[in-house]
């Protein structure tokens, strides 16, 4: 059983992510699933990126921070989109992570360091035409990530939907979060 801390995008803690955090519940691992928006959640991805933009994006990310320290330390660390910045940042400099899941988006890693850490596996999980993560810059962060470090993957699915993996949204596309379900179980289960 792996510990897990899972950080939701920018619609809030959507049904759709706490349906996520319950499918790897099931698989046998702890999950903990900290609300960045204390309550707030939006039906449309850009009242949610003015919500962040009025809150602050550090503030945001500092939420997640905060959530991860009452925890141990041998933790793996997921984020959908905008819950990758404190996923990253915490897989990367936070001492004795167990990996990171990078759901949606990826940060180029000096963001957060030189390098990523020895020792601590990574996937990044996006759609190839997802005009956020394929046009933005999160794609070519991602291959820069695979290329430059052991234990890391790639795995680009079919399609232009950005949140692809929260059931409550309309981008949901079930096949490619089947998919991804199932592998980021076996990442889990690998870990544990």
């Amino acid at each position: 059983m792996a510990e897990v801390v899972l950080f939701h995008h920018a619609h809030g803690l959507t049904s759709g992510v706490e349906a996520f955090a319950a499918e790897l519940g099931q698989a046998g691992h702890t999950v903990h699933v900290p609300d960045l928006y204390e309550g707030h959640v939006f039906d449309t991805l850009d009242e949610g990126i003015a919500y962040a933009r009025r809150t602050g994006f550090g503030a945001v990310a500092e939420r997640g921070i905060a959530a991860a320290e009452g925890l141990g330390s041998q933790v793996v660390y997921v984020g959908f989109s905008l819950g990758v910045m404190p996923a990253q940042r915490l897989a990367q400099t936070r001492a004795g992570a167990k990996g990171a899941l990078l759901l949606h988006s990826c940060l180029p890693v000096a963001e957060f360091g030189a390098s990523w850490p020895a020792g601590v596996p990574v996937q990044v999980h996006g759609m190839d035409r997802d005009p956020f993560f394929a046009d933005e810059g999160d794609l070519d962060a991602a291959k820069a990530l695979i290329a430059e470090t052991d234990g890391a993957e790639l795995f680009l699915y079919p399609g232009e939907q950005h949140l692809f993996a929260d059931s409550s949204l309309p981008s949901y596309d079930s096949d490619a979060a089947g998919l991804l379900v199932g592998r980021v179980i076996q990442f889990l289960d690998a870990l544990a």
